[in-house]
């Protein structure tokens, strides 16, 4: 059984409507990130962050997979293939779409969690607001690893990686650590597959460069893996 490993970002997302995390003018929905996704942000007005992420999940829930997410699930019916999907995207659109194993790399908008335990997370099917309390009496907050924490999930990700016999790339430009340096875990003899709409200037050696939108680069690339 061949092992297909899917590495995700906000490319994949952008298709059904959810814009990507940083946007040209280095803001996210008109918010500088370090107000929004960072702890010292949430310190300084938790209900500022709380209302921010409030709006971001109540706007997931209005998005559809798309012919992306649907491709990679369907995939699982190949026959010879397994697939595991590693995401930087914090929406359930993958599990939406079919996808049964996803390994959120910086949690998930539909969970939340105490301030005091990073390690027990709950559904969050509503709002969060300032005064609603974990069972532990702390405050909760969304289950999203900001930007100065730890990302919790990047040692099963990079075990993962170590074991694919095709990586495929989607979505994401790669920039961010520590989820940029997963490439390096795939074996040698490993075949790499980026897809990107625009076609970097320094591209990496031994990588393939789809230059297409996540929503056809992933069903060409999916048809050529399935022979």
């Amino acid at each position: 059984m061949k092992h297909l490993v899917v590495l995700t970002g906000a490319g994949v997302s952008a298709e059904s409507g959810i814009r990507t995390f940083r946007d040209t003018n280095g803001l996210w929905e008109d918010h500088r990130v370090e107000d929004v996704a960072s702890p010292k942000g949430f310190a300084r007005n938790p209900a500022l962050v709380l209302d921010f992420y409030n709006q971001r999940r109540a706007q997931a829930r209005t998005v559809q997979p798309n012919a992306a997410h649907l491709a990679l699930a369907g995939f699982e019916e190949q026959p010879g293939w397994r697939v595991s999907i590693i995401t930087q995207n914090v929406d359930d659109l993958h599990e939406r779409a079919g996808s049964t194993t996803v390994l959120h790399l910086h949690g998930m908008l539909n969970q939340m969690r105490s301030v005091a335990d990073e390690t027990t997370a709950y559904d969050c099917p509503g709002d969060i607001n300032v005064g609603d309390l974990a069972p532990d009496g702390a405050q909760l907050r969304p289950h999203i690893v900001w930007f100065g924490e730890m990302v919790p999930a990047i040692e099963d990700a990079a075990e993962t990686v170590a074991t694919a016999d095709a990586l495929l790339i989607v979505g994401t430009s790669l920039q961010v650590y520590p989820a940029a340096g997963l490439l390096h875990y795939a074996p040698a003899t490993c075949p790499v597959f980026v897809i990107d709409p625009h076609q970097p200037e320094a591209g990496r050696r031994g990588v393939r460069y789809v230059v297409e939108p996540a929503s056809t680069g992933v069903v060409k690339v999916l048809r050529e893996l399935a022979g």
